[in-house]
């Protein structure tokens, strides 16, 4: 055989779809990944023409599962970005709306032993180290699929699955305030450096020229809003202790404004070099705990809710992502975990093929 196979998975998690591939498949040594990885999607082109990608970042993405190793988890999942149009591999962070189907993934895969009924399967995110419950519900022989669960983003409805976030605060700097303050001027913007669940860097939209109600169609013509943000993430970057991430899609960008309907508050999201058509489950986490922390530049723009187990809604291009927060805010704000709604389903199963050149298998 001229080129080398490889088993995979094609799965949607949230409103992302991605690759799902067993570890024992796959080469140990990353930079011999991300050169499997790049052939696989096809990446360096935009339409991902010679690759199984989908020509955005949203469906360029892959997992890898294996059973883990570590006391508390039943799986690990280690995620990459793969470019689009650049030939490139992030392994830097995680992504929650994959996460979405990393419980089902491994069952699928022969990772994960099921019972009848919603099965716990403790997830342990390798890029981070966030640990994740997803609650994922069978038939005692396969994942139950089919649902009355409707998320924005996605056409019709799909069973539901739950995830609980432990651990994500200061999932990358190893600070919740990355730089120590709860706002930066960064070229003439305030912003807030905030690293729960993934690293970001977040703003008023006004304080950069847009309502913050504007369409991704909108957002991604708007050349001059991302020469302004990339500017903006590249200062962030250093001052959260991130060295140059001009390579990286980590800091991730995130925009705030007053909600225009029943909403906490109203987020524009980047990723970072387009907007994301709706909003990722790792960055609402961020996002909503920016909404709830005091001197923040969420300031003004909510009316934030009381207690310590509260829902946040995010109003996003194509309708609101409900976050689930357990928290202190008896001084100032204080992370324990997060939940979110999600739904997932298997599109695809069978064998990619990538040249021998690349990787002999």
């Amino acid at each position: 055989m001229t080129q080398t196979a490889i088993p995979f998975f094609l799965m949607r998690g949230g409103t992302s779809r991605g690759v799902f591939m067993n570890i024992v498949d796959v080469p140990k040594d990353l930079k011999l990944l991300e050169r499997v990885l790049i052939a696989a999607i096809g990446s360096g082109d935009p339409l991902n023409i010679d690759g199984i990608g989908g020509g955005a970042a949203v469906t360029t993405k892959v997992a890898i599962l294996s059973k883990s190793e570590d006391e508390w988890a039943d799986i690990d999942y280690f995620f990459a970005q793969v470019g689009v149009e650049e030939q490139s591999v992030d392994f830097k962070p995680t992504c929650g709306n994959i996460m979405s189907a990393v419980g089902p993934a491994a069952i699928e895969m022969g990772l994960y032993s099921i019972t009848q009924g919603v099965n716990k399967i403790k997830i342990r995110a390798v890029n981070t180290g966030a640990r994740v419950i997803a609650k994922v519900k069978t038939d005692g022989t396969d994942v139950v699929y089919e649902g009355k669960t409707k998320i924005d983003g996605v056409l019709g409805t799909s069973a539901r699955i739950e995830l609980h976030f432990a651990d994500v605060t200061g999932s990358y700097t190893g600070a919740f305030l990355p730089t120590g303050h709860l706002r930066d001027t960064i070229d003439g913007v305030d912003v807030t450096c905030m690293d729960v669940a993934v690293p970001m860097v977040i703003a008023r939209a006004r304080d950069v020229g847009i309502t913050g109600y504007e369409t991704r169609k909108q957002l991604d013509a708007n050349d001059a809003l991302f020469e302004r943000l990339e500017s903006i993430r590249m200062k962030a970057g250093f001052a959260m202790g991130m060295g140059d991430c001009s390579k990286s899609v980590t800091p991730k960008v995130g925009l705030l404004a007053v909600p225009q309907k029943d909403g906490n508050i109203a987020v524009r999201y980047f990723m970072p070099w387009a907007a994301h058509p709706s909003v990722a489950v790792t960055g609402s986490q961020c996002l909503a705990a920016c909404a709830l922390t005091p001197g923040t530049v969420s300031d003004g723009l909510l009316q934030r809710p009381d207690g310590n187990s509260v829902q946040v809604i995010l109003e996003h291009p194509m309708g609101v992502m409900d976050v689930f927060v357990d928290c202190d805010q008896s001084d100032g704000f204080s992370l324990n975990s997060a939940g979110i709604i999600r739904t997932a389903r298997k599109l695809a199963c069978g064998t990619f093929f990538i040249p021998k050149a690349v990787w002999e298998g």
